[in-house]
């Protein structure tokens, strides 16, 4: 069987399940492979490194693809596994807008020859994934048409992910997706129509991400603490959210300014770096001192041990409670 012949699959390691901008590089890949076999893996910053060492591209006979979109990896060791796959004969791709990646790239930290390379900071991952695809020539005209009516989820999910929010519905949007489960937002998004018509499966994961929008910002305010850093020039509001991080630092730097917002986000365990229109401090640089990275103006780390006081408040409350007894 001829190279051409063989089999092709398609794997797409992206930021989600419940990251928009992630979903949306990943629906862009698959729609433009229709036919062949695509599997999204979707996983987080500290998940991403344990996901591409374990990517094996078998069966090793068939063609494949590695999309790497809206993440990096920060391992040595993934760098000299992928370049085994490569020189195996996988096309691996990266196309990515994280600061943090750009940095490291500009830096030589990534070592590997990978196919191609998209990295820059002008668009959110799915527009850059979108955009590079339609450079292409390879797709039959049949298979461009459904490629092509991505138009508006991209435009979306650029919009909300850079937070421009001049394109209505795309903050909807993305809570909608924070709110769905597992991959349901990538299985609902490959098949949506060029309007972005909700399905009823999006329309049920609407009316919960209303719910949770609210309950996570009694969550914040109740736990709000403020500190202020006057060699800095600035402020330190740190609170607990149970997600939308992004939507509490918005509604909360329009009336703070000059503030850094750092939340410990209970649904994912991890803290979300943010801050108020006015400030200039690059929080990228802020979380990579915590292993983590990101955007100027949006950022995130895991630090472990950060539930440990509260397991240890809770066991003394429930201690005394239960020697009162």
């Amino acid at each position: 069987m001829s190279v051409e012949n063989r089999e092709r699959f398609v794997h797409v390691v992206t930021h989600g399940p419940h990251c928009l901008d992630g979903v949306a590089a990943a629906v862009a890949v698959a729609r433009y492979h229709a036919g062949n076999h695509v599997t999204p893996h979707f996983c987080s910053h500290r998940e991403i490194n344990q996901v591409l060492a374990d990517l094996r591209c078998d069966p090793m006979a068939a063609r494949h693809e590695v999309w790497i979109t809206d993440i990096s990896w920060s391992d040595s060791a993934v760098d000299r596994h992928l370049q085994t796959l490569i020189d195996r004969g996988v096309k691996v791709y990266l196309i990515d807008h994280h600061r943090t990646t750009l940095e490291r790239w500009h830096a030589g930290h990534i070592s590997v020859r990978l196919t191609d390379c998209v990295l820059s900071e002008s668009y959110a991952a799915s527009r850059l994934v979108y955009e590079y695809l339609q450079r292409r020539s390879d797709a039959t005209p049949q298979r461009r048409e459904w490629f092509d009516a991505l138009h508006t989820l991209i435009a979306m999910a650029d919009d909300n992910d850079r937070w421009v929010h001049r394109i209505p519905g795309s903050r909807e949007l993305a809570a909608t997706v924070d709110a769905m489960e597992g991959p349901d937002a990538f299985h609902e998004l490959l098949k949506v129509d060029a309007q972005v018509t909700y399905t009823p499966r999006m329309s049920a994961a609407q009316q919960r991400a209303r719910a949770q929008l609210a309950h996570s910002f009694a969550v914040a305010e109740q736990n709000r603490f403020e500190h202020i850093l006057p060699d800095a020039g600035i402020t330190l509001i740190t609170t607990v959210c149970a997600g939308y991080s992004s939507e509490i630092a918005d509604a909360w730097g329009r009336m703070s300014p000059r503030t850094v917002f750092a939340f410990f986000d209970t649904k994912s365990l991890t803290i979300s770096l943010r801050r108020s229109p006015d400030c200039s401090l690059d929080l990228s640089h802020l979380a990579a001192r915590f292993g983590g990275g990101g955007h100027a103006a949006a950022a995130g780390c895991e630090v472990s041990g950060l539930g440990r006081p509260i397991a240890e408040s809770l066991a003394s409350m429930m201690a005394a409670a239960l020697s009162s007894r």
